[in-house]
């Protein structure tokens, strides 16, 4: 063949306009909101219902640690027995949430932080031990109150 045709032959494969570059696939880019619309639809055939007003989510695993929802969004079935929740979660350990968990502590949950409260003592008391042996703080030999009643 004449390098002229081919040449010509190859410059008049094209998709688009004069100046397009030449594909023979579109490449169909998808984005994070078409899997958003699918668990949406999802949901809809589970019929679903938004429950608002819930701050946080705790999900208590058995070795002690906690998957933690901040402000999720959640939705329930009750014929279905489905809660669906989403949005950030975080694992975090039981003493991290600590103060504000205790009414949420099922009876697996208060035994594993009973164990770990135990074994938490048993090191403070441990190190507490070693700093008794130590005489770095001298005795008190008088009393404060006397002194300020002979400077008055």
């Amino acid at each position: 063949m004449n390098q002229e045709k081919l040449a010509k032959l190859q410059a008049s494969v094209r998709i688009g306009g004069k100046g397009t570059p030449r594909r023979k696939i579109k490449k169909v880019h998808k984005t994070a909101g078409t899997d958003d619309k699918k668990l949406q639809s999802q949901l809809k055939k589970l019929n679903v219902q938004p429950i608002n007003g819930i701050e946080e989510v705790n999900m208590f695993k058995t070795d002690g640690t906690v998957i933690h929802f901040a402000a999720p969004k959640v939705h329930a079935s009750i014929a279905a027995n489905t809660f669906v929740i989403y949005g950030a979660g975080e694992n975090k350990e039981l003493t991290e949430l600590v103060p504000g968990i205790l009414n949420q502590l099922g009876p697996d949950s208060l035994t594993s932080l009973r164990k770990l409260a135990e074994s938490y003592q048993a090191a403070h008391a441990n190190s507490n031990g070693k700093a008794e042996d130590d005489d770095d703080v001298p005795d008190l030999v008088q009393s404060f109150d006397e002194e300020e009643e002979t400077k008055a």
